[in-house]
C-alpha cells in the first residue's frame, strides 16, 4: 500500500476518533450500509476504530485463531470469523487478554460465540461478538476443508484492510473500495448535520418533521448560528 493511500486511511480513522463518529453515523455516510449483522459489544461504553486485521477458527477448534494470532502485526482491529464452530465459543479471556494488551489491539470483533464473559466484563476489554456461552471450542489442530478455505479466502478479501468502528449500537465496516477522499466528506457532513438536527430540535424547538423530513433550515438559513451556515457553505448546500 502506498504512501498516499497510508495517510488516507490515517486521516479517516482519526477523522472518526477524533469526532468520536458512531457506527450509526458512519453507517449512514456509506448510504445505510456497513452494518456487520449481529454484532453487540460484551462491554458498554467502548468505542474504537481502526484498519482490520483477520483470522478465523474453525470445525469447533480454535487452534488456527492460536496460530494466526503469533502472526498478527501490533494495532488496529482483530476481526475473527468462525466456521462450523456450532455454538461453541472462539476463545474467552486469555485470549482476548493476549490480543488486547500484547498485540495492542484497539477492540476484537468476533464473528461468532464468546465465553468469560464475566472477566472480560471484569477487566472491560473492548469485544464484541454475536453471542455469549460457557461452552468452548478445543485447542486441537484441525483440517482445513477446501470449502471453508474457499469461504476464508472471499472473507478475507473484504475485511482485511478495511476500517472498522465498535461502539454500544454494534460494528460498521468502510469496505476498502469505500476509502477515499468522498468519504471524509460525508462524515465530515454527517456530522455538521447531527449539530444542526440537536439545534433545531434544542434550542429552536422544532418538530423533528420540520427539522429532520422538511429540513427547514436550508430555507430559512438565518435560523442558524453563523459557524454553522458558513459550515453548509462548505458543501455547497
Amino acid at each position: 500500500m502506498n504512501q498516499d493511500m497510508n495517510n488516507l486511511y490515517n486521516r479517516i480513522i482519526q477523522t472518526i476518533r477524533k469526532n468520536r463518529i458512531s457506527t450509526v453515523e458512519v453507517a449512514d455516510a456509506l448510504g445505510k450500509k456497513g452494518v456487520i449483522d449481529g454484532i453487540s459489544p460484551v462491554c458498554t461504553g467502548k468505542f474504537v476504530v481502526g484498519r482490520v486485521q483477520y483470522i478465523y477458527g474453525h470445525s469447533e477448534s480454535n487452534w488456527p485463531i492460536h496460530e494466526q494470532g503469533e502472526k498478527l502485526r501490533e494495532g488496529g482491529i482483530l476481526f475473527v470469523d468462525t466456521f462450523n464452530c456450532n455454538n461453541k465459543a472462539a476463545f474467552g479471556d486469555i485470549v482476548s487478554k493476549y490480543f488486547i494488551l500484547y498485540k495492542e489491539m484497539e477492540g476484537l470483533v468476533v464473528n461468532g460465540l464468546m465465553r468469560d464473559a464475566h472477566t472480560l466484563r471484569k477487566e472491560g476489554y473492548p469485544v464484541w461478538c454475536t453471542g455469549i456461552t460457557p461452552l468452548g471450542c478445543t485447542n486441537k489442530p484441525v483440517v482445513l476443508t477446501p470449502e471453508i478455505e474457499e469461504a476464508v479466502a472471499k472473507r478475507r478479501e473484504l475485511f482485511e484492510d478495511s476500517i472498522m468502528i465498535a461502539d454500544d449500537s454494534g460494528c460498521t465496516m468502510i469496505e476498502k473500495k469505500e476509502i477515499n477522499e468522498e468519504l471524509l466528506n460525508k462524515l465530515e457532513f454527517i456530522e455538521l448535520q447531527e449539530d444542526i438536527w440537536y439545534y433545531c430540535i434544542d434550542s429552536l424547538k422544532w418538530s423533528t418533521y420540520k427539522t429532520i423530513c422538511e429540513k427547514a433550515y436550508l430555507t430559512d438559513r438565518d435560523v442558524l448560528p453563523e459557524v454553522m451556515q458558513e459550515k453548509l457553505r462548505k458543501f455547497d448546500i
